[in-house]
């Protein structure tokens, strides 16, 4: 049984409704959009991302035997509802708005629609994989923005919670912009380019710290970068400026050198005059330790001579804000639109679709919120990805992904990629058709 995989990743009041579905007879077609209600304070967008590993969860969205003998044995459901369960999969459709696109309050990023059973029982799994890379790829594009041309990379591997957290967050990282990650396995599933180079226990394991840069550059000839700042950083420099034209006559160029301690603008200043005065204007200085946006502006507005920093912690638990107020929720049943109105969490009814308009120079002006049948002046940004259970196109590759990303950064207006809460938020119009269709079903329920 695969943990990531099993239906059985869910709350157990999925598989209760389930069985009172089944009992019930209840078996139309429901439709569950995902959605933000509101932005983390210093947010002004976030990103879609984590849709990829949602329509694989939908393509195999079966009971295994042994987790059908489990339900069996558990003693809270009747024979008939797990033969029910035994034949069970995806048949619905999905529509969405493709990963790297960005989107803002109350707009649903993912819409369900399937036999209410079957959309009922994926709610957990779904909202678990959309939140995360979500939050993750609206951090990381923050960033992004800060440090344009800037190699960034994904350090959090370590301090992740948990090993796919981890993994689906170097994913979320690159395609909200990172130039790479330091987690291997992302490598191998997702093609993220991989950076690394050593830690401060390979320079303590040696006796001497030069002959550790030594030793390693020949290990790693094709991508030698020192980590110089176990000891004495200037005076590591230093080490890295005799030993780097011994290196050159064996073919050996020295790539970068990397800071991790300190204050680091300060250290990069003292070890750039370094460097230059050797002869070694090409060697980049990489810095990593506790950064993420705010520390990488800080560093650049000081005009810090860093070329690319390493982003762990405060990346891949989105330490600023660990949680985005998300939902899945039922907005038609039986051809009927339905509306959550509880205090402070009410829902828009119906099938919904977001157009987006822009202004004279091409960037984002405001969006509408409508429903699905109310065509509007700009582009649609929800579009069908399944129909019927089935994919309608091969997975879009990650490469595609992060270029949508990249281009929907572009066009934000300036205010808008500012770190702080911008003065004037991004406009999203309810259209009047919405309004109009919440009002009948509020009158209805009356």
């Amino acid at each position: 049984m695969n943990p990531q995989s099993s239906p059985l990743l869910t709350d157990l009041y999925q598989l209760t409704m389930l069985q009172a579905y089944f009992d019930e007879g209840m078996e139309e077609t429901a439709v569950f959009e995902f959605f933000v209600r509101d932005l983390p304070p210093q947010r002004n967008f976030l990103m879609a991302a984590g849709l990829e590993q949602v329509l694989q969860f939908l393509e195999n969205l079966r009971f295994a035997p042994e987790e059908l003998d489990w339900l069996a044995g558990c003693g809270r459901f009747n024979k008939a509802f797990i033969g029910f369960l035994a034949t069970l999969h995806f048949t619905g459709d999905v529509n969405a708005m493709p990963e790297g696109t960005l989107f803002f309050p109350h707009q649903p990023i993912l819409r369900v629609t399937a036999p209410i059973a079957q959309a009922q029982l994926v709610e957990s799994r779904l909202i678990n994989l959309l939140h995360f890379q979500t939050l993750i790829a609206s951090k990381a594009a923050r960033s992004v923005l800060a440090a344009p041309g800037k190699l960034l990379v994904d350090f959090g591997l370590r301090r992740a919670h948990g090993a796919e957290a981890g993994l689906l967050a170097a994913r979320a990282a690159y395609l909200a912009g990172y130039s790479g990650s330091a987690t291997v396995l992302a490598g191998v599933q997702f093609g993220i380019p991989l950076y690394g180079t050593m830690a401060h226990s390979y320079i303590q394991a040696h006796a001497d710290e030069a002959a550790a840069f030594e030793r390693f550059a020949h290990s790693h000839p094709d991508n030698t970068v020192l980590l110089i700042d176990t000891y004495d950083t200037e005076a590591a420099a230093e080490k890295v400026v005799q030993l780097a034209p011994r290196l050159q006559q064996q073919g050996i160029r020295i790539k970068a050198v990397r800071l991790d301690s300190g204050n680091l603008s300060e250290h990069a200043r003292k070890v750039r005059a370094i460097l230059d005065r050797g002869g070694l204007g090409e060697v980049g200085i990489f810095c990593s330790g506790n950064l993420d946006e705010h520390e990488i502006a800080g560093l650049l507005a000081q005009g810090a001579p860093i070329d690319g920093f390493g982003v762990g912690t405060r990346l891949d638990t989105s330490s600023d804000a660990h949680y985005l107020d998300c939902a899945y929720k039922l907005v038609e049943y039986a051809g009927q639109p339905r509306r959550k109105r509880s205090e402070g969490k009410a829902t828009w009814p119906g099938r919904k679709q977001v157009y987006r308009c822009f202004a004279a120079d091409g960037r984002l002006d405001h969006d509408v919120l409508t429903l699905e049948e109310d065509e509007q002046q700009g582009t649609p940004l929800i579009r069908p990805f399944m129909s019927a259970g089935k994919r309608l196109a091969a997975p879009e590759p990650l490469a595609e992904s992060r270029s949508r990303a990249a281009a929907e950064l572009a066009l934000l207006p300036q205010h808008m990629k500012q770190l702080e809460a911008a003065s004037r938020p991004y406009p999203v119009e309810i259209a009047p058709a919405l309004r109009q269709q919440a009002e009948a079903v509020d009158r209805s329920a009356h």
